[in-house]
């Protein structure tokens, strides 16, 4: 069986940080690409970042870029999300997944051919 499970949301005051975790079970990050994925109330699902199964590439969103770093621990299996100088309007739920990722690709793994693997979320609420 393959899962991934989110941890470490919370509340924090806008200018604060967060780091977000992320463990697979059942397959391993050294891999799969994987990433995080975002849905604020009211918007649809956007990407956020990922990172290739090797390491070598990293894809950020312009609205992040600067302020969340991704990494992964491979011995751990786990994958994280460095959030700092967080706004308001990174607010929302924040999802791992298998990922499609290359310097112009940030995208969910998905269709035939793809294992396709989501967390169940973790909440991220930015105070202004």
């Amino acid at each position: 069986q393959f899962d991934l499970v989110e941890s470490g949301g919370g509340l924090v005051q806008s200018g604060g940080s967060l780091r977000l975790s992320c463990a697979a079970s059942g397959f391993s990050l050294n891999n799969f690409a994987v990433g995080w994925f975002r849905q604020a109330p009211g918007k649809e699902r956007e990407g956020v970042s990922c990172i290739t199964a090797s390491d070598r590439t990293t894809n950020y969103a312009d609205a992040v870029k600067g302020r969340f770093t991704i990494s992964k621990d491979n011995g751990k299996n786990i994958l994280y999300l460095q959030m700092n100088s967080l706004k308001p309007e990174d607010t929302g739920v924040y999802y791992c997944a298998t990922a499609l990722c290359g310097p112009h690709e940030l995208a969910v793994a998905t269709g035939p051919g793809y294992l396709e693997v989501w967390g169940q979320g973790t909440r991220v609420t930015v105070s202004s």
